[in-house]
């Protein structure tokens, strides 16, 4: 896998889980539990053993393929709060990863509910909520809070919260991730036909793998 299929598929991690959270904003639940689960996975996985691993595979993120080659593609169907989203995420892991005390207890904190899943068995919820709760502790006094638009009832909801900001989590593990394989600000100026490009690319092989599989 080159590097900018990784630098994609890591910014399609990003908008796959914004695209979630504004799924529980605006309805109080996501549509496709199987990709918001990969997302979540993907943050209690320390030792990938390449990009698309981490995520259960490029068919996992689908959906955020679709959504990034929205925001950056030609159409002009750009969904603001998505940008908006995917923008202070990436502020939020640059501000992260300056404060190496906060990552390095984030990590440990990340240990110790992958062993709660792995060893122990806690059941999703319990994970969720411990998520959310690294999020709360460790990213969120990094900057103002991310407001999210939504229904008021739904985002009063503790369930509906927690499920936010464990998906922010793993928003921001992804943006640490795509800055790990060389994904830089600039890139969305200057190399945003190779992106698209390699959007279509990756879109086009699941749809092949998906026919071939029918």
């Amino acid at each position: 896998m080159n590097p900018w299929q990784q630098r994609v598929i890591a910014l399609a991690a990003i908008a796959q889980s914004i695209a979630a959270v504004k799924q529980l904003a605006l309805r109080g639940q996501v549509g496709n539990e199987v990709q918001r689960d990969a997302l979540l996975n993907s943050v209690l996985d320390q030792t990938p053993s390449d990009v698309a691993s981490i995520y259960g595979g490029v068919g996992n993120l689908q959906l955020g393929l679709q959504v990034l080659l929205a925001q950056i593609g030609t159409t002009k169907d750009k969904d603001v709060d998505i940008t908006r989203y995917i923008i202070a995420t990436l502020a939020l892991a640059r501000r992260l990863e300056r404060k190496p005390e906060s990552l390095q207890a984030l990590g440990q904190r990340i240990q110790q509910l992958a062993r709660q899943q792995n060893d122990f068995h806690f059941d999703q919820d319990t994970i969720i909520t411990g998520m959310a709760g690294a999020y709360s502790d460790f990213i969120s006094p990094l900057s103002q809070p991310i407001r999210i638009h939504g229904k008021p009832t739904l985002l009063q909801q503790k369930t509906v919260q927690d499920q936010i900001r464990a998906l922010l989590l793993a928003a921001v593990r992804s943006a640490i991730l795509w800055r790990q394989v060389g994904g830089q600000r600039r890139q969305f100026i200057f190399s945003r036909r190779r992106m698209v490009t390699t959007c279509h690319d990756l879109l086009r092989t699941l749809s092949s793998q998906s026919e071939s599989s029918a």
